[in-house]
């Protein structure tokens, strides 16, 4: 997946926003005001998502695009390289996974509300 297709799949996710908090090259989605997945603009493309940290080891060992979250808690946060060499079912899967995590963290009622809004 490409850069353009990566945002408009996080975009599907309910309740995504998106914004350029930190500079105008870093594009940051976010549920509930929480990251889940962060789009670098500029330079290799590349794309940070939350994972499970048993899971994210695995990836890691798995995949050579799949790097540790660059400027992240790399315990947390995998950066993956869009280089054409993980299917994009994978990344879908992976862009969920992130959604997830970071949606299951969110306060009950936050959750309730999104919920009943998807």
């Amino acid at each position: 997946m490409d850069i353009i297709t990566t945002r408009e799949y996080c975009l599907t996710k309910a309740k995504t926003e998106e914004s350029l908090p930190f500079d105008d090259q870093t594009l940051v989605l976010k549920v509930a005001g929480k990251m889940f997945a962060i789009i670098a603009l500029d330079g290799e493309p590349c794309i940070a998502l939350k994972c499970d940290p048993e899971l994210a080891v695995t990836l890691r060992e798995t995949y050579p695009a799949v790097l540790p979250g660059y400027h992240l808690n790399k315990t947390h946060w995998n950066t993956v390289l869009l280089n054409d060499t993980i299917p994009d079912a994978t990344l879908q899967e992976w862009i969920d996974h992130s959604y997830e995590l970071v949606k299951a963290a969110l306060p009950k009622k936050v959750r309730e509300t999104l919920e009943s809004n998807e």
